[in-house]
């Protein structure tokens, strides 16, 4: 029997993705922890600084560490993505009967939002210099109606003093210690809108022959944040996915791009905003983050 091309290159993605090992390069990483660290880089932002002025890494995906080849865009825990760096988070929560469980796609990742939310405050409470970025969307189900579950989340597993409680764009000194929602769901607000962002997510790569059209939509982005309106943040998600053209596989071919560029723009102060990756090496978060200062080296 002859297989269609789809499957068939399902199965040698597969082949590949299990046959291949981990790697632990400068631009990619998916190993299970990072190279280094760096905890607590916010401490030396300004307090005055709107966080709009910030250039900072992030993960999409933030907690798909299961599910295969397809499903998986992390190898890092949410503990080793805070203390390697990553200052926004991609969470994306399927909504049954009133529970919160962590998903991408049909692919449950042995968490729920809970899990989320007792990471992040321990994390700030060990390091109340720093602020992060938590998008939360809905994800597998459509009930369009996550507000009360979220808030009920936040009471049994954290505190309402964690969040942001403003659509306003905080500065540093305003967001230490506390997660800003990046609010993706109707209801009262539990921090600022997603929308607000300036946003390029490009994520539907057809194929490994459409690297160069992904490269050149995170290209023209970053270029855009570096000349445009400080006072709305940006938001450039480097990942993309399909059935040809797996997450890590296209990590693997993206993030080198990504960082060579940042390197090659090295030794000043430039705000890029918020810079995402699946399985982005500590090296590059680094560089990322190296930007608020220029010539400083933060880890």
């Amino acid at each position: 029997m002859t297989l269609q091309l789809p499957l068939m290159e399902t199965i040698l993605l597969w082949l590949v993705s299990v046959s291949s090992g981990a790697l632990q390069r400068p631009d990619y990483d998916d190993t299970p922890t990072p190279e280094f660290l760096n905890p607590s880089w916010m401490a030396d932002i300004p307090s005055s600084r709107p966080l709009s002025e910030i250039t900072m890494p992030g993960t999409h995906n933030t907690m798909a560490l299961y599910g295969g080849g397809l499903a998986e865009c992390q190898s890092w825990s949410l503990p080793h993505q805070l203390r390697a760096g990553v200052r926004f988070l991609d969470v994306r929560v399927r909504h049954v009967g009133g529970n919160l469980t962590i998903h991408h796609g049909i692919s449950y990742q042995y968490a729920h939002f809970g899990d989320v939310l007792q990471a992040v405050d321990a994390f700030l409470k060990e390091h109340p210099s720093e602020t992060v970025l938590m998008r939360i969307r809905e994800e597998l189900s459509e009930t369009r109606d996550i507000y009360a579950a979220v808030v009920r989340y936040i009471h049994t597993y954290a505190r309402w003093d964690l969040l942001w409680h403003s659509r306003r764009m905080p500065t540093m000194g305003e967001a230490r210690g506390k997660i800003i929602v990046l609010q993706e769901f109707p209801g009262p607000a539990l921090g600022m809108r997603y929308s607000s962002l300036h946003i390029a997510d490009d994520w539907q790569v057809p194929s490994m022959d459409h690297v160069s059209e992904k490269w050149q939509s995170v290209y023209n982005h970053l270029e855009k944040a570096l000349v445009s309106d400080r006072s709305r943040m940006y938001l450039t998600y480097s990942s993309g996915a399909s059935i040809r053209a797996w997450p890590y596989a296209l990590a693997r071919r993206v993030n080198p791009l990504l960082y060579d560029h940042l390197t090659a723009r090295a030794g000043k102060p430039r705000r890029f905003g918020i810079i995402t990756a699946d399985f982005p090496g500590a090296p590059l978060l680094r560089d990322i983050i190296n930007f608020n200062w220029g010539n400083k080296t933060s880890a």
